[in-house]
């Protein structure tokens, strides 16, 4: 009997276990949302501004 193959098959390694968390169209991820980078880079570079010296 070859028991590698019984039992329930395995997942692939590097795969999410829960998709549905932040899947695009969820609740919490919906589409047409603006890109948060671009707020990211605003906050990045107005605190580049604030710390350079004068």
């Amino acid at each position: 009997m070859d028991y590698g193959k019984s039992g329930s098959p395995r997942t692939g390694k590097g795969t999410q276990r829960h998709l549905e968390h932040n899947a695009k169209g969820s609740k919490k991820n919906p589409f047409g949302k603006p890109a948060p980078k671009t707020a990211l880079l605003a906050r990045l570079k107005a605190a580049a501004e604030a710390r350079k010296p004068r």
